[in-house]
């Protein structure tokens, strides 16, 4: 019954609350982000969403445009401004997702939205973690976030897929605000620790 009606319900409601009690926050990031990132404001990429749907992911943009004289993008690390980094290190460039939510292609609390090209290195049990609704955090980012390997992310990821239930979503949700003012287990930019998935298992399999 929760997984199938009040979950969904829940999150309607609970992002509409927060996109009107948030709205001031939302324009002066919109305007910060503006003078200091340029446009577009918004950072827009498609993830695969509940049952592999692709659905565009919004989140506020973190980097510049900044190019070298070939013309071509500046790695990350060289793109990500301190106002991109705070940004992410509090985790205000995530609300724009709130949007996302109240449209349904995600939930407050569900598996971490991937990138697409990660598809084809899924096992078929990994492959579950699409069974629900992605969300805004997860099982894993309450036990370390960034800071995970790959296997331990899908461990915790299936985990929370065998046991969706209101007192689990309950125990991530403030477990999350927690790690988020506590601005623990993320990581950004040169910090960032793991590689790419799709790298990581071609490695596994030997392809590398």
């Amino acid at each position: 019954m929760y997984r199938k009606y009040v979950k969904r319900l829940l999150d309607i409601i609970l992002s509409m609350i927060g996109l009107i009690f948030l709205s001031p926050v939302f324009l002066v990031l919109c305007i910060l982000v503006r003078v200091k990132l340029g446009s577009p404001i918004f950072f827009h990429q498609d993830r695969p969403g509940k049952d592999g749907r692709i659905f565009g992911l919004l989140k506020f943009r973190t980097m510049t445009d900044a190019r070298g004289k070939d013309g071509e993008l500046l790695p990350d690390s060289e793109r990500l401004t301190p106002f991109g980094k705070a940004l992410r290190s509090t985790s205000l460039d995530e609300l724009p997702e709130f949007l996302n939510i109240l449209k349904g292609d995600m939930s407050f609390v569900g598996p971490r939205p991937l990138l697409v090209r990660y598809l084809p290195y899924y096992t078929e049990e990994e492959m579950h973690r699409h069974d629900v609704r992605p969300g805004l955090t997860g099982l894993a980012q309450i036990n370390g976030r960034n800071a995970l390997g790959w296997e331990d992310r899908f461990r915790y990821d299936l985990e929370y897929v065998r046991n969706c239930t209101f007192p689990m979503d309950l125990k991530i949700f403030f477990g999350t605000a927690g790690k988020v003012l506590k601005r623990s287990g993320a990581l950004s930019g040169a910090d960032q620790t793991v590689e790419d998935f799709d790298i990581y298992r071609r490695k596994m399999r030997g392809e590398e």
